[in-house]
């Protein structure tokens, strides 16, 4: 369905045909991280813009999580945009940077562990992927600290540092050597953004004492 839709090659990355998806995936995402890192509500409607080009690319090449995790992006991304609007409440102008508690914390661990399980399994049975494994883990990471983000939790920021981690190898191994290289710089950016949400967070933490 996808090898259908028109995907110019603009120049070569390393050797490697980069298409006009691929540019478009690189500034867009690009664009949303550094959106999130400070806290502009245009993020969401760049991110799902991004979301749209990621489906097109990565079922071109096989990466069929990462293809169908663009979907759920998508969806939390419009969920993320009316929680970031709506804000913390009748007496806040935007939500707040906060903490994962104890049991968010739990929830999520478990759900990711089922999630991953169940992922992996439909790779290897329904799909000729190469790399089901790494493709589950960083699916559930990024769901993950997707959820984290459209809550403002700051511990967002560690699970997609830990995230890009993967991402950067598992696109290089698969000849995406742009989109490689735009998860450095997101893994760079996210570093940035958690230094911003932390100083955020510290300085209402005195604040919310006080009240």
């Amino acid at each position: 369905m996808f090898d259908a839709v028109p995907n110019p090659v603009l120049f070569d990355a390393f050797g490697v045909p980069t298409t006009l998806i691929e540019v478009l995936g690189f500034v867009s995402g690009a664009l949303c991280v550094w959106l999130v890192a400070r806290q502009h509500i245009a993020n969401w409607g760049i991110g799902i813009f991004n979301c749209l080009m990621f489906i097109v690319l990565f079922t071109q090449w096989g990466l069929y999580a990462d293809a169908g995790l663009q979907l759920v992006f998508i969806a939390l991304g419009a969920y993320g945009w009316w929680n970031w609007v709506r804000g913390g409440g009748p007496a806040e102008d935007r939500l707040p940077v906060s903490r994962t508690g104890r049991r968010e914390w739990a929830l999520l661990v478990n759900a990711g562990f089922a999630a991953f399980c169940a992922v992996t399994l439909l790779l290897h049975l329904a799909t000729d992927s190469t790399v089901a494994l790494w493709d589950a883990l960083t699916t559930v990471l990024s769901l993950m600290a997707t959820y984290g983000q459209t809550r403002k939790r700051l511990e967002s920021w560690w699970l997609w540092i830990a995230a890009d981690l993967v991402y950067i190898p598992l696109y290089a191994y698969k000849g995406l050597y742009l989109t490689s290289l735009l998860y450095v710089g997101f893994l760079a950016l996210c570093v940035l953004g958690l230094r911003s949400w932390q100083k955020d967070l510290r300085a209402s933490e005195p604040a919310a004492a006080t009240a």
